[in-house]
């Protein structure tokens, strides 16, 4: 039989003889684990509109975007596994194959943005709800990264509206210009 100190976490949806993590928490994680996953071949999918269309430092912008949002994946997946919350990966839906242009394109990666940031403040609440200051502190992380790629999508996107479809190689120098001044 458990004594009331261990007890008390069990109701509160802890056991931390098992885990360090909030159930509801941790299969949020789990989702997020998918979205995550989702996002990483969404980008997949935009950096060959862009290789098909020979735009090659987008495409390589993008494909460097896919590797980031599979680390962002392995990051939840290693904080559950520390946390022995339980890693339980959701179905990934595929991704859209094909844009009707270069500002669609950029535009579908701009909105995956902001509903990554919607799912991560989401993900803050629970832990906030739940007084996980470790989940806290482990999501302050990713907060701070999704005000820096939705600038950088929003950025771009502005970018490729005022070259235009005719012009993206513009877009392209403007990719070689920024990367000199990072």
């Amino acid at each position: 039989m458990r004594s009331v100190a261990t007890a008390v976490p069990v109701l509160l949806g802890y056991d931390f003889q098992d885990m360090m993590i909030h159930s509801d928490l941790a299969k949020a994680f789990n989702e997020q684990i998918g979205h995550e996953f989702g996002a990483s071949m969404q980008y997949v999918s935009i950096a060959a509109y862009f290789q098909s269309n020979q735009l090659t430092l987008l495409a390589k912008l993008f494909f460097e975007q896919a590797e980031e949002e599979r680390q962002h994946a392995m990051k939840f997946v290693k904080y559950l596994l520390d946390t022995k919350g339980g890693l339980a990966i959701p179905a990934i839906p595929a991704s859209q194959p094909t844009f009707a242009s270069a500002e669609a394109a950029v535009k579908a990666a701009l909105t995956w943005e902001q509903e990554v940031t919607r799912q991560i403040t989401a993900l803050m609440e629970i832990a906030v709800k739940h007084s996980d200051y470790l989940a806290q502190s482990f999501l302050q992380w990713f907060i701070d990264e999704q005000l820096e790629e939705v600038v950088k999508m929003d950025r771009l996107l502005n970018v490729v509206q005022r070259a235009g479809e005719k012009n993206l190689l513009m877009v392209e120098a403007y990719l070689v210009h920024i990367e000199k001044a990072g």
